[in-house]
């Protein structure tokens, strides 16, 4: 597995599939049932393009973004009232450290086998991109995977309307190869749309909750040992739904779709359901 940053197979591979993708998309499927040379052809083709190009763009800079490092000189304050809530290890209740890194995590920080170093609000380590989903490049990493889903399907509606265009019979042979591209496009399409469709719902489920993916399987766990010592579990970053939004997407509502980088703080501290005031009521 190849450094944060660095090309890999899984990246080869993925750039390779956006650009067969987008070859039989718009110069096989919008050429052979639209024509390159009318005007529906056209805004088709220059529309696919934008959008091939911002996924290409976001992709691009989930794999470059440092996803957030903890600084060496870390470490928390139990007597700020600001940070009134401190993670704890599970056995002992002692603040937590990492022995590898040598440094306190801070809140939500956990430490990557993959980047061999802690990663500020981790969600995961994700091989597609060879590199970590953090802090610094989770709404780039979403908006990424938004944009490639709405593609993808844009793709299988040309896609199918190509399939569906009736081609006169003397030119039956000269396009067997352009169906032989259509047809394995689209069994590529057909999986990746699912799987991408599947990966933006989960993450659409976890910004509601203000959740990452770690913070979900601790979760689980956590609320079985409350409800077994006969207490109620309440994730102490879920603060409302608005309120959850803002804290992943950014302030301005009018940019939360938009593949900039509007991040909510440093990373070091968050939140919480137990701060008073909170700035809107919990949904």
């Amino acid at each position: 597995m190849g450094r944060p940053g660095y090309l890999t197979l899984p990246i080869l591979s993925v750039l390779a599939a956006i650009g067969y993708v987008y070859y039989t998309t718009v110069f096989v499927a919008v050429a052979r049932w639209l024509g390159l040379a009318t005007a529906a052809g056209a805004a088709n083709a220059a529309a696919f393009t934008a959008l091939a190009a911002a996924c290409v763009a976001t992709y691009a800079v989930a794999v470059c973004r440092d996803p957030g490092r903890v600084p060496p000189s870390f470490t928390p304050d139990v007597e700020d009232a600001e940070s009134p809530l401190h993670e704890i290890k599970r056995k002992g209740g002692d603040l937590r450290y990492c022995q590898k890194c040598g440094h306190y995590k801070p809140p939500r920080a956990h430490h990557c086998r993959a980047c061999k170093r802690c990663v500020l609000k981790m969600d995961h380590h994700c091989i597609w991109i060879n590199n970590c989903v953090g802090h610094e490049n989770y709404k780039i990493f979403f908006i990424f995977v938004l944009y490639a889903v709405t593609a993808c399907f844009y793709a299988m509606i040309l896609i199918i309307g190509s399939a569906m265009y009736s081609v006169p019979v003397d030119e039956q042979s000269s396009n067997d190869s352009s169906r032989t591209s259509i047809i394995i496009c689209g069994i590529i399409l057909c999986p990746l749309t699912l799987a991408l469709t599947v990966l933006f719902g989960w993450h659409i489920y976890l910004i509601l909750q203000n959740k990452t993916t770690i913070e979900y399987h601790e979760g689980v766990r956590a609320m079985w040992l409350a409800e077994k010592g006969g207490n109620l579990y309440h994730h102490p970053y879920h603060l409302g739904v608005y309120e959850n939004l803002i804290s992943v997407l950014g302030p301005n509502i009018f940019c939360w779709l938009c593949p900039v980088s509007t991040n909510t703080g440093n990373g070091l501290r968050f939140h919480t359901s137990h701060d008073i005031p909170l700035s809107t009521p919990s949904m």
